[in-house]
């Protein structure tokens, strides 16, 4: 009875696609100054993730055969978005006055924020990858601002291919 208000469509294949696409950000932005060639190209990732989101949930839930506008959908968005605000501000706050170095910090602990939160609706896996997420961030805001690039590619490189090989493997791709 718990699971048929589980949200199941999570896409291991997503998680995997997103990875390396976030590995490759993060050597793009290695190669760049500190600032604005940085922040371009880790938004434009963010993008990038968020499409390829929602072209393997909707996959995934249409050979599921799962609605994605279903009770359990619904309330794994409301639960994951509210970070995501969250850090779109804190984005746009930060790099205005010159704090852009706490970005990776930031990004990464509101990211496993939301994962955890809407984790709570889905697979149990979800919510431990976001607490991952989480662990990163902190990692990442008391660390030397040198290393905020090298920890995004952990995060959202890493942490993405290695928990969505997890749920391909267990959980139906």
């Amino acid at each position: 009875m718990e699971r048929a208000g589980a949200f199941t469509a999570v896409p291991g294949v997503g998680m995997i696609a997103i990875g390396l696409t976030a590995l490759l950000a993060s050597a793009i932005g290695a190669g760049t100054e500190n600032g604005q060639g940085w922040l371009t190209t880790w938004i434009g990732e963010a993008v990038v993730a968020a499409l390829i989101s929602a072209v393997t949930i909707t996959a995934k839930a249409r050979r599921l055969g799962l609605p994605l506008r279903s009770g359990p959908a619904r309330k794994f968005a409301l639960a994951f978005l509210p970070s995501l605000g969250a850090g779109a501000a804190l984005t746009y706050t930060l790099s205005g006055h010159g704090l852009g170095s706490l970005l990776p910090g930031v990004w990464l602990l509101l990211y496993g924020t939301a994962v955890t939160a809407a984790g709570s609706l889905s697979v149990r896996i979800v919510p431990l990858m976001g607490v991952a997420f989480m662990a990163t961030g902190v990692a990442a805001l008391v660390a030397s601002p040198q290393y905020g690039n090298a920890l995004m590619a952990v995060g959202f490189g890493g942490l993405h291919i290695v928990f969505g090989a997890v749920v391909w493997r267990y959980f139906g791709g």
